[in-house]
């Protein structure tokens, strides 16, 4: 019999995640032109870098809507809706939602594996006297070990027996035949499970680096501002018209028709190189002053001042949930061999007590849990826009603005696939109950033990529930699956999220010593950064 979702359920849950889509790849767009070169580009890297971040933002944009569905099946007075009532409805719509992290999960693999190294590489063969024949040979011979290393990690989940393995006295084609039973029961789950978790180890390193020094680079520097074109220009027009004297100067010794020193020499020519540096920065910096944007930035300078005070505080209280999270954890937890599950928390979370406290007030808890999402991932882009890209202590790109390479846009948009894997684990263990259940309840009943009465209690939603009773969200289910499976994952995300917290304090204490040695100099000396650059 075939199922029938109300209208309803569809314009509340799907049609938001339509527009989100558009949004998506609207601002992908935007982000990539306002960052790639302007004389360094190719139509192919930037197809590939917009869609991918695309993507990225699509896999986190799914978390919220997940949460609202399971949550729109109930009533607040614990009651399944009447189109909710049937477990086939329910059932249809929660397949619509797993089978959408499938996709986008699936897609990161694509890109990750094949489509960002394709064009890697084939934009770094690019030559003169090279056709696109060439490239693509060339491009799909350094590819094809990028698929190598995704097909071991797949038979590596597919092979690797999670189940109880048959006795040691079978035969080889009792063992065989039970690993392809394995395989058949979950329809391959393992194997991609396996492999988005390796993902997400690489996607928890990327977090510790950029996104905890992100939490704090950014929030600072909205409060502290960047400095004014004008101001700018008006210290390189100094600069300028220092070495111009200098070099007058130079030009004047000489006069007689004496042959110029060769140490006199080397200097003015490193002069005019330094003068025509100087005059192409007063030339972007003028055209910058008078561009509107620059214009809309001043209008706007207080409320990016009010932003980087509120995100400031929001990355305070992550930090806290994350802090009690974690210890919370290590006492009561499941220990290393279960990846330090928690069955149920003790510790008081802060963001977990205010997302199912706003859920009173609609829809204020969704809009709260998508901009802690969406602040994860543009924290992200500003560590990696602040730091730059590196290989270890190689620094490989830096991101500028309309002054960005291919190559680093390509792999900024890896990093940012990684850690989006990452942040829906974070997510979990940012706000556990909400999370899991969103904003429903059920109704329990007790006993009283000295008047033997029984009674109907309503509750928030949790794990004693029964399937009956409460709907587990997608995102919920998927981190068991994919991310706990094997406790090697479920420990590494752990200890990964005290180094998280480590390198957000330090990243906090740096943001603080910088933004009290800069601005008291630059308010007192305007011309320090000149003499500093000097």
């Amino acid at each position: 019999m075939a199922v029938v979702i109300p209208h309803s359920v569809l314009a509340a849950g799907w049609i938001p995640f339509v527009v989100i889509i558009v949004l998506a790849f609207l601002f992908s767009w935007f982000y990539i032109r306002y960052y790639q070169s302007r004389h360094d580009s190719e139509v192919s890297s930037t197809l590939t870098a917009i869609a991918a971040l695309a993507i990225t933002l699509l896999t986190s944009a799914l978390v919220p809507v997940d949460i609202f569905l399971v949550s729109y099946m109930k009533t607040p007075d614990g009651h399944f809706k009447s189109w909710a009532a049937d477990n086939q409805t329910r059932q249809s719509i929660e397949d619509a939602v797993l089978y959408s992290y499938y996709a986008l999960y699936c897609a990161v693999m694509v890109f990750a594996f094949l489509l960002i190294p394709f064009m890697y590489f084939f934009y770094e063969e690019k030559d003169e006297d090279s056709t696109c024949r060439s490239r693509c040979c060339a491009a799909l011979k350094f590819t094809v070990a990028f698929i190598i290393v995704a097909a071991i990690l797949l038979l590596i989940g597919a092979l690797a027996p999670l189940s109880a393995p048959p006795a040691k006295n079978s035969t080889d084609w009792e063992r065989l035949h039970f690993l392809f039973n394995e395989l058949g029961s979950n329809h391959g789950e393992d194997a991609i499970s396996f492999a988005i978790s390796s993902l997400t180890l690489l996607g928890m390193l990327a977090l510790i680096t950029y996104t905890a020094y992100g939490m704090t680079a950014l929030p600072f520097t909205w409060i502290k501002g960047v400095r004014a074109a004008k101001r700018e220009r008006l210290e390189v027009c100094e600069d300028r018209e220092d070495l111009e004297e200098r070099r007058n100067r130079l030009h004047v010794k000489y006069q007689d028709g004496r042959r110029m020193t060769n140490r006199d020499r080397k200097e003015m020519d490193e002069l005019d190189e330094k003068l025509h540096l100087l005059r192409r920065r007063e030339r972007h910096l003028l055209s910058a002053e008078r561009s509107w944007l620059n214009k809309c930035f001043i209008v706007c300078r207080p409320f990016q001042m009010v932003f980087g005070i509120v995100f400031i505080l929001l990355a305070l209280i992550i930090f806290v949930s994350l802090l009690l999270s974690c210890i919370d954890r290590i006492l009561h937890g499941l220990g290393y061999k279960m990846g330090y599950a928690l069955p149920k928390p003790q510790l008081p979370n802060p963001v977990d007590i205010v997302m199912v406290n706003t859920q009173k007030v609609f829809p204020l808890d969704y809009i709260l849990i998508s901009a802690i999402i969406m602040y994860w991932v543009f924290c992200s882009m500003a560590g990696i826009k602040q730091m730059g890209i590196w290989f270890f202590w190689i620094r490989m790109y830096k991101i500028r603005v309309q002054r960005t390479r291919p190559q680093a846009l390509l792999f900024m948009c890896m990093i940012l696939m990684l850690i989006v894997l990452t942040n829906n684990i974070m997510l979990y263990t940012l706000s556990p109950q909400y999370v899991t259940f969103g904003s429903q309840h059920y109704w329990q009943n007790e006993t009283n033990h000295a008047t033997n009465e029984t009674f109907a209690t309503l509750l928030p939603c949790n794990l004693n529930a029964t399937q009956a009773e409460c709907t587990m969200t997608r995102m919920s289910t998927l981190t068991t699956r994919f991310f706990y499976k094997v406790w090697f994952f479920g420990a590494c995300y752990y200890w990964g999220t005290w180094g998280f917290l480590g390198i957000f304090v330090l990243g906090f204490i740096v943001s603080i010593v910088a933004k009290c040695m800069s601005s008291p100099l630059t308010d007192i000396c305007p011309g320090f950064h000149r003499v500093h650059r000097g």
